[in-house]
C-alpha cells in the first residue's frame, strides 16, 4: 500500500505538498533577532509536523497549521507571536493589532500546555 503525502490546502483553494521547511521558515522570520534558539524552532517544527501527520491523512488547511504555529509561539516569545500573528491574520489596521495584544497587556494570555507562562 502506498502512503499518500499530506497536502496543504491554501487560502486560495490550491493544494501543495506539505513542506516542514515552510513552517521553520515562518518561525525563523518571526523569531528574527529574538532570544530563541534554532533548536527550539526545530523542536516546534517537529511537534507541529507530528501533530499534523497524526491528525490528518490527506489534507490540512493552511489556517490550521498557522494556528498551531501561533499556539507554539505564544508560549515561546510574545514578540515573535505578535509578528507572526500580524502576517498570518493579515491585520488591516492598528485596532486589530491592539486586539491581538490585549490578552498580553491584561495578563490573560495563556501558554499552551508544556510551556511556561511568560
Amino acid at each position: 500500500m502506498e502512503e499518500t503525502p499530506l497536502r496543504v490546502v491554501k487560502k486560495d483553494g490550491s493544494r501543495v505538498p506539505f513542506d516542514r521547511s515552510q513552517i521553520l521558515k515562518g518561525l525563523l522570520k518571526a523569531c528574527e533577532k529574538r532570544p530563541v534558539s534554532l533548536e527550539d524552532l526545530e523542536q516546534i517544527t517537529t511537534r507541529i509536523e507530528r501533530s499534523l501527520t497524526e491528525m490528518f491523512d490527506r489534507e490540512v488547511g493552511s489556517k490550521y497549521i498557522g494556528q498551531l504555529v501561533m499556539d507554539e509561539l505564544k508560549g515561546l516569545d510574545q514578540v515573535a507571536y505578535v509578528r507572526f500573528a500580524s502576517v498570518y491574520r493579515e491585520f488591516k489596521d492598528v485596532q486589530q493589532f491592539i486586539e491581538e495584544l490585549r490578552p498580553f497587556l491584561e495578563g490573560t494570555a495563556h501558554a499552551p500546555p508544556g510551556f511556561p507562562s511568560s
